[in-house]
């Protein structure tokens, strides 16, 4: 199941209204989706509203509004070799805030701080209840869904800083969707990141030093994981440089691509 979330566009009775729903149709033919809208949340057991809309008449947001986002650096062995790093002993988290947070078709803001951004494509694990200490077998219980991800940062202010909260907490700095996929397997999926058309990273999630599992096992055991929150698996290799103008498109196997543009910070 494909779950979305959107608002309606101008020139409907419910413009502006914001709503969960799921995603029918084929992906290939954009024109034959349709999104049925859900009341409420799509934690537990979600409901149909009954309201059909087109998807080209909805306006796609990021799927998911998260208390926290624990984000795995350095899980990609060629990643950490390109930027001169060893893989860490045990899995390198950080946070980036909700505010960074934004949608499909969203524009990333070129922070005035730096003057190298990069991309980095990601498979998000979004959690589908309130869980702490989840043991390995158990972890499936508590994900809602996948969804596409980018660790945009801004390398210069990381190198130089040491730590990353400016460097990966900037607004705009985590785009999500563009929706989530609740029946998918994580362990072999390709990610890739195209700008402007050209393939910059081509990975698969097997490459992963941890796997899922192993990251919201670790992850729980210091921090209570809530409904709607989200966990960054980390970039495989062939990250790069935005600039303003530059369209990046973030794909994954068995969930679609997120596309944002690159705008000078107004």
């Amino acid at each position: 199941m494909r779950i979305a979330r959107f608002s309606v566009r101008e020139g409907s009775p419910a413009a502006g209204t914001v709503s969960f729903g799921v995603v029918e149709g084929d992906t290939t033919e954009p024109e034959s989706l349709v999104v049925h809208a859900l009341a409420g949340h799509p934690f537990g057991q979600p409901q149909a509203t009954g309201e059909t809309y087109r998807l080209q008449d909805v306006r796609l947001l990021a799927p998911m509004l998260p208390n926290k986002i624990v984000a795995v650096g350095r899980n990609y062995a060629a990643h950490a070799a390109e930027l001169g790093n060893q893989v860490p002993d045990v899995p390198l988290t950080f946070f980036k805030p909700s505010t960074a947070v934004i949608g499909p078709t969203e524009a990333v803001a070129y922070p005035p701080f730096s003057s190298d951004v990069q991309h980095e494509a990601e498979l998000a694990v979004v959690i589908g209840r309130m869980c702490r200490e989840v043991p390995a077998e158990r972890v499936p219980e508590v994900i809602l869904g996948y969804t596409c991800a980018n660790d945009v940062t801004a390398r210069d202010v990381q190198q130089r800083e040491g730590q990353w909260a400016r460097a990966k907490g900037f607004d705009t700095s985590c785009p999500l969707g563009p929706w989530i996929e609740t029946d998918l397997d994580p362990s072999d999926l390709a990610v890739t990141c195209t700008v402007n058309g050209e393939l910059r990273q081509a990975g698969r999630t097997s490459q992963m030093v941890r796997s899922v599992a192993d990251l919201i096992v670790h992850i729980s055991e210091a921090m209570t994981l809530l409904p709607g929150d989200v966990v960054l698996t980390g970039t495989p290799a062939g990250v790069g440089p935005l600039n303003v103008g530059d369209e990046v498109a973030v794909s994954i196997e068995g969930i679609g691509t997120l596309t944002n543009k690159v705008i000078k910070r107004g």
